[in-house]
């Protein structure tokens, strides 16, 4: 689809007859543009709608040229308005020039004429521009060569880059975003204006700046985004825990790899196999607990002793710090950092059915991603040390599939309940119930028993004997029967 065709949707026809009714110049302009002349599958799904006059009222008459009217919604503070229409948002927005104060992204803005709006863009490519008059319809105005960056993929700024990114130093995100997302290269001005403009990122609030690293990561390869803010110095400011992974020391001729450039590989690699953007976050931060954990033995070289459990808070204070949610999605990225190198020690170990099971118990619904992890952090350029990996990690999850089959431990509730002890034994709650129940469990999870509740009451009570418990013999009789 090509930008013309992009225009061939109802509502533009639509937005075109409201601004002739109000003798209003109107224009589709920025990301919509973009996209649909670089034909992108994915055409974003918001439309921004550049008024030379007022945006709210050209919005109000669309609204009222629509079949079901639908709800207007106005923001008097920046002049804008905004609809939703067959699953597409619609921002209205009057032509204006803007000017910066320097401890603030929030311009101050009066009107102005579409050169005037043109400027402000961040970049020519979404300084683009489409007419949607009657008479110029369709009519591309480019007066920054936007559509020569296109083709060069080139992201660049229309005024110097030290302005545009020190008014709104979110577009230094943004940048970097975009670079991320298009497989663009940044003009090495710009990329030099962010480098030096990179602590005006701490007037950015963090929910914005999360926003932006959450398009990188699900960039195709997110590595492009997350080198470049390494490079410009953004990284460090934002996520320290991965730039301190940089960096190989070496002590009697021992060396460690690079725990950073191998956790971009992991990134790369975990993001051919899934969408799932908390997976591509847990694969960013399954090592940042090596770090803090860094150590040197003589005898046995550099280790990261605990570097999972320590990750795994990590995590946490990451999460809080830059205002994510704490919840849920926290708890399965802490959960997969924690458990990241499980697998691979049954890589390296015979494959046991015991070790097969007390994966797939502690990891519950996450095994899969968990697997989808491991497999992502083979980065080894040794061909045949990956082919084995690869081989035994198909082993492990084709010991997964029986071991579920048979033993039924997702989501694992023991065939005995605590309620089954205390009536067994005439108990209250106590210890004594734990220590049974946690025998049962160990006994399924080792294979010593199957995962059923006959087995399982035959274990109970050996080990409540075991424990001077009593049990009660009227139940006993009863089980009998």
């Amino acid at each position: 689809m090509n930008y013309k065709e992009a225009l061939q949707n109802t509502i533009f026809d639509i937005i075109s007859q409201s601004a002739k009714q109000l003798h209003i110049e109107t224009y589709v302009i920025g990301g919509f543009v973009r996209d649909a002349i670089l034909n992108r599958e994915t055409i974003a799904k918001d439309i921004d709608i550049l008024a030379i006059g007022s945006g709210i009222a050209l919005a109000k008459q669309v609204s009222k040229n629509l079949a079901n009217t639908p709800k207007v919604q106005v923001f008097k503070t920046y002049g804008t308005a905004m609809l939703r229409y067959n699953d597409i948002d619609i921002e209205f927005v009057g032509a204006r020039k803007e000017s910066y104060t320097k401890d603030s992204r929030n311009p101050v803005v009066e009107s102005g004429t579409l050169l005037d709006d043109q400027n402000r863009r961040d970049f020519t490519i979404n300084a683009l521009a489409l007419s949607l008059a009657e008479s110029t319809f369709g009519n591309l105005l480019d007066p920054f060569g936007g559509i020569k960056h296109l083709t060069i993929k080139l992201i660049k700024t229309p005024l110097d880059p030290n302005i545009t990114f020190s008014d709104d130093p979110l577009r230094m995100m943004r940048a970097i975003r975009f670079a991320s997302q298009l497989n663009f290269t940044i003009e090495p001005q710009a990329l030099q204006a962010i480098t030096k403009q990179n602590q005006r990122i701490a007037i950015i609030t963090n929910e914005r700046i999360v926003t932006e690293l959450h398009k990188i990561l699900e960039s195709k390869v997110p590595s492009v985004g997350f080198l470049l803010l390494e490079k410009t110095g953004l990284l460090e400011l934002i996520l320290p825990e991965l730039t301190a992974l940089k960096g190989i020391d070496e002590i009697d001729g021992q060396r460690h790899k690079d725990n950073f450039y191998h956790t971009l590989e992991v990134v790369d690699n975990i993001a051919k196999h899934t969408n799932n953007l908390w997976l591509r976050w847990a694969a960013l931060l399954h090592d940042i607990g090596k770090a803090p954990t860094k150590a040197f033995h003589k005898s046995i070289g550099w280790t990261f002793h605990a570097h999972e459990f320590e990750g795994s808070k990590m995590v946490y204070h990451l999460f809080k710090r830059l205002k994510m949610p704490l919840n849920d999605k926290m708890k399965y990225v802490q959960k997969l950092v924690f458990m990241s190198s499980r697998p691979i020690a049954l890589v390296n170990d015979s494959v046991t059915d015991a070790a097969v099971r007390r994966l797939v118990f502690d990891a519950s619904n996450y095994v899969e991603d968990l697997m989808t992890l491991c497999e992502a952090d083979i980065t080894t350029k040794n061909p045949k040390k990956f082919a084995r990996y690869q081989h035994n990690f198909k082993l492990v999850r084709q010991k997964i599939i029986e071991v579920e089959e048979r033993d039924r431990l997702r989501n694992f509730q023991p065939p005995i309940s605590g309620e089954d002890i205390m009536k067994a034994f005439n108990l209250k709650p106590s210890r004594y119930i734990g220590v049974i129940k946690e025998k049962i469990k160990d006994a399924i999870l080792e294979g010593e028993i199957p995962n059923q509740y006959d087995a399982a009451f035959t274990l109970m009570l050996s080990t409540g004997k075991q424990l001077g418990l009593n049990p009660n013999a009227n139940l006993i009789e009863n089980e009998k029967r």
